[in-house]
């Protein structure tokens, strides 16, 4: 059987040494997290909301984050819950008894993707390379989120703050659209 309680090694981990020094747009890992797939009802969504201290988004594609805790809105009745300060099977617990009999569905998927952020004026410029949507603020604003493509590879992508993007997707995939970002950012060295 398969540990998943191990630390395991983040897919990017080799690559993060060799992105190209670009000033223009920055391209980092970010930290691996706790990542828990939450569907429920109304009345599901408010237990849940309050055990893990994030109100979860009821408004679709948007995402709310309180400290190391971000709650992303994915469907009518789903959310990704990801804290990167703590363990996956101790959140999913605090969720679990928090939520008692309400009905409810929650799975452990963080050992299924990498994240990584990219930074800086031109961010939405570089991940037009490979993403359809647009990218412009009024389009897509601040504390937005959604799940699309960039290039072959299915992403979560989302909005923090006016010139940053996160990107969460599957760690077969992270290698592969970590270095068409890395190629395309040498436009602008």
């Amino acid at each position: 059987m398969l540990d998943l309680s191990m630390n395991r090694a983040n897919s990017l981990s080799a690559l993060g040494s060799t992105a190209r020094p670009v000033s223009a747009v920055g391209l980092a890992i970010l930290p691996d997290a706790a990542k828990l797939i939450f569907r429920g009802r109304p009345a599901a969504v408010k237990k849940a909301g309050e055990a893990f201290g994030v109100t979860l988004p009821l408004e679709a594609c948007r995402f709310s984050a309180e400290k190391t805790r971000t709650a992303f809105w994915l469907g009518p009745d789903e959310w990704m819950l990801q804290d990167i300060d703590a363990e996956a099977s101790v959140l999913m617990g605090d969720l679990e008894r928090a939520l008692g009999d309400e009905p409810h569905s929650l799975v452990d998927v963080s050992h299924r993707s990498d994240a990584f952020v990219i930074s800086g004026e031109r961010s939405a410029y570089l991940l037009n390379h490979g993403c359809p949507l647009d990218l412009s603020l009024e389009a897509f604003p601040v504390g937005m989120c959604t799940r699309t493509i960039f290039a072959k590879a299915a992403i979560l992508l989302s909005r923090p703050d006016r010139h940053t993007f996160h990107l969460d997707l599957w760690r077969s995939y992270a290698p592969y659209v970590w270095e068409l970002l890395d190629e395309a950012r040498s436009e602008f060295a």
